[in-house]
């Protein structure tokens, strides 16, 4: 498993990590490992009624009391108010984070249990929550409350996609999931095997005929080309991941998974729907699980509501690293789409039909499904005109300010948007945040776009469930990168107005690249399996007190990777100083095969690493894996493994150390590269290295083994702006500077499915562990 660096960075977002040579891994002791297991059995299946016994005796009743707070506040009182008249949003009921009457009493929860004094009076609160307070909001609440109080620091709560599967997988294995039942799934599989066997081996008689019929199934339905159905097979060998290797040469981890029932359902992404359109071809992207969950834990890192000053936000420029973020993944996701043949996202006109409709074929833990978008679809269909036009009023009363240079705020303070710095006052405003510079005028209209494109009015309370009211739904939706291009063209617009960058501007005397050296770049589809225990609908067991975790449910799925690549950068400096590396990846290419220019193209970069490196004088032979990218994170250990391994330390024979899982809010490893060709796609790198001048040292102020440094103001590797050199418009001849390299490469995918309809597979009807290994 890769350190535990907590950053939290999308694909390039970040302005990377340098990482110091040596920790000292911390051990969780017996207080800590008791809190840990609080966290565990109070998010277990979360939307079933709370049954360990000891949690149920401390959720009792709220704490109300004034003294036990830190600060008991205006929400506090709203929220306690509401709960004494009934008012709450009713449990079972489907929660929308951007949904203004939910998000309210989502943060006065939130504040009793920020503000709570002491454990005792956060443990009786949050287990009080889990009893009376809807489920949706009660998860809401209790992530921001971990990642952002300080007592909690080091605490690991399982991923958003294992405590709400519902909101990533679709319905049919939502339903499936939980309807298995263990002793009817033993019954039948005992005559499932007698005529299985009989037909697989029937099969083979033909198999000229029938190999040559998988070739019309694609190569998502892995599954069929393995002669599998979807429903639950026994898993006897261990949960599959990219990291897996490392914990099968730990005894421990056999200990762990001793008298652990494992059991396993193909699942796929919504491609072969009724409603069927072109975009759907990049559900396994959109629709990835790493690639939602980053969204969900960037805006639970830098919650819209939260002041910047309390609670540190604005040291990390939340504004600007926000926009960045939305710049970043439409970048990606751009690279994607040319990947797969498309080209430039669709605009989206306000009075426009939306070509591409999409159908989540998700289904809320209350049995209501997701709404959906027909194709041609026009949302001013909805009638909500008020709310159209305040939003289409806060896009142009942005640009009219980028436009006139400055803004004189409400109480006689001016701003310059000439200004680089600027761009945090913009990041806040397209965020709507509450640091956004003009309370006044300038609040909440973020929250109300998404309301108004998922058919809310402004005081609805009992909502239908739409993937655009959660952040860990929207990425799926192609709307969403239509829609955020509206945010990048302010973002662009702002840096219009900038000056770019001339060639004395990016040449930094001292350094000079010779050569870059970039190892094969190879993308394939491999397996992961989702924990999803949480949907199993089971009795649960209790031994002398103890939860008996004997069964584990697993979605498996095919997903997106890479092959491993590495760097070697020949760079000469000409003296001892140290110095920032950046590496950027974009496109050669548009999907006509036209060269991009660099005045265009600069917004399709994505910055996939960036590190602080001591330079020698002379000439200086740098090394770089991409497993060692500080912002990335492989697959993270589940959420059943983590509380074996916390009930095993708890009993003495396990040491748990503090970095044991990847960081919540780190990017998918896997996700760097864009999926590529079998031909090769052409791409192109940029590396750049400029002096580390900074007066601070990255990390100084918390510890990165186990903690995300939201609010420290060190979590970056320096303070140039995000996306530096790209930060501005891009004017060509600049960036051929000594201490920048150019480099094409090209992408290969490999298909690893075409040996199943290529030729027999011999072990039909099970599933191909080899592919795995």
């Amino acid at each position: 498993m890769k350190l535990t660096l907590v950053l939290l960075a999308l694909v390039g977002c970040v302005a990377a990590f340098s990482v110091p040579t040596s920790t000292k891994v911390k051990i969780a002791d017996a207080e800590f490992l008791k809190k840990q297991q609080f966290f565990f059995e109070i998010l277990y299946r979360v939307e079933d009624p709370l049954m360990f016994e000891e949690w149920i005796k401390m959720g009792q009743k709220l704490v109300v009391d004034k003294a036990q707070y830190k600060e008991y506040d205006f929400y506090m009182e709203k929220f306690y108010e509401s709960y004494k008249l009934g008012a709450l949003l009713p449990k079972g009921e489907f929660f929308g984070a951007l949904v203004k009457t939910h998000y309210k009493q989502a943060y006065g929860l939130f504040n009793f249990f920020y503000y709570a004094k002491d454990w005792a009076t956060f443990v009786n609160n949050v287990a009080w929550a889990r009893i009376h307070v809807n489920e949706g909001m009660f998860v809401y609440a209790l992530t921001l409350a971990v990642i952002h109080k300080p007592e909690l620091e080091g605490f690991i709560l399982p991923q958003i996609y294992e405590i709400f599967p519902q909101y990533f997988f679709n319905s049919k294995f939502v339903y499936d999931a939980e309807k298995f039942d263990y002793d009817v799934w033993s019954k039948l599989i005992m005559y499932e095997k007698e005529y299985k066997d009989i037909l697989y081996k029937d099969v083979s008689e033909f198999s000229d005929n029938f190999y040559f019929y998988t070739k019309d199934w694609k190569t998502w339905q892995w599954w069929k080309m393995m002669g599998l159905g979807e429903h639950w097979y026994v898993e006897d060998k261990f949960f599959l991941r990219e990291n897996v290797a490392q914990y099968n040469k730990d005894p421990k981890y056999t200990q762990i998974l001793n008298g652990l029932y494992k059991f396993y359902m193909p699942v796929d992404y919504t491609r072969d729907i009724d409603f069927f359109n072109a975009e759907s071809k990049l559900s396994y992207f959109t629709e990835d699980l790493g690639w939602n969950a980053y969204w969900y834990y960037l805006n639970m890192d830098y919650a819209f509501f939260l002041d910047g000053k309390q609670f540190g936000l604005d040291k990390d420029r939340r504004g600007e690293w926000w926009i960045y973020n939305v710049q970043q993944i439409l970048a990606r996701y751009y690279q994607e789409r040319l990947a797969n043949g498309f080209g430039e996202i669709p605009e989206y006109f306000w009075y426009k039909q939306v070509e591409y409709g999409y159908d989540p074929q998700l289904i809320y833990y209350n049995g209501i499904g997701y709404s959906y978008r027909k194709n041609y679809f026009e949302y001013q269909t909805y009638g909500k005109f008020d709310m159209l036009y305040q939003i289409q009023n806060f896009f142009d009363r942005i640009n009219k300010v980028i436009e006139t240079g400055y803004y004189k705020t409400a109480d006689g303070v001016v701003i310059d948007f000439r200004k680089p710095e600027a761009i945090q006052f913009i990041g806040n405003y397209l965020q709507g945040n509450v640091d956004t510079y003009d309370k006044y005028f300038f609040n909440y209209y973020y929250v109300l776009s998404h309301m108004y494109f998922a058919d809310v009015d402004y005081f609805d309370f009992e909502v239908f469930p739409n993937v655009f009211l959660n952040f860990e739904t929207m990425l799926r939706d192609p709307f969403f990168y239509s829609f955020y291009k509206k945010f990048t063209d302010v973002f662009y617009k702002f840096k219009f107005y900038l000056a770019p960058y001339t060639k004395n501007d990016l040449t930094y005397e001292g350094f000079k690249f010779t050569d870059v050296a970039v190892s094969k770049l190879e993308t394939y589809f491999d397996f992961v399996d989702f924990d999803v225990t949480n949907l199993l609908n089971d009795k649960m067991t209790f031994v002398d007190g103890k939860f008996v975790w004997d069964k584990t449910l697993l979605a498996r799925q095919a997903r997106l990777n890479h092959k491993p690549f590495n760097f070697e950068f020949n760079i000469v400096s000409d003296k001892v100083q140290k110095g920032v590396i950046r590496v950027f990846l974009g496109p050669k290419f548009d999907e006509y095969g036209r060269v991009i220019p660099l005045k265009y193209n600069s917004q399709n970069f994505v910055q996939i690493d960036s590190f602080v490196y001591p330079f020698v004088a002379g000439q200086n032979t740098i090394k770089r894996s991409s497993k060692e990218f500080t912002w990335t994170a492989e697959d993270r250990i589940t959420y059943t493994e983590l509380y074996k391994y916390v009930m095993l330390a708890s009993e003495g024979t396990y040491d748990f150390p503090l970095d044991l899982s990847e960081p919540h809010n780190a990017f998918p490893d896997r996700l760097v590269l864009p999926r590529g060709w079998e031909e090769g796609m052409p791409m192109q790198f940029y590396f750049f290295v400029s002096p580390y001048t900074e007066n601070y040292e990255q990390f100084s102020n918390f510890d990165y083994t186990y903690q995300s440094g939201v609010g420290s103001g060190t979590r970056f590797v320096d303070s140039k702006p995000f996306g530096y050199p790209f930060d501005r418009s891009a004017e060509e001849y600049s960036y051929f500077v000594p201490n920048a390299f150019f480099k094409d490469v090209k992408i290969y995918y490999v298909d690893q499915f075409a040996k199943y309809f290529e030729q027999k597979y011999d072990n039909y009807g099970t599933f191909d562990y080899s592919i795995v290994y």
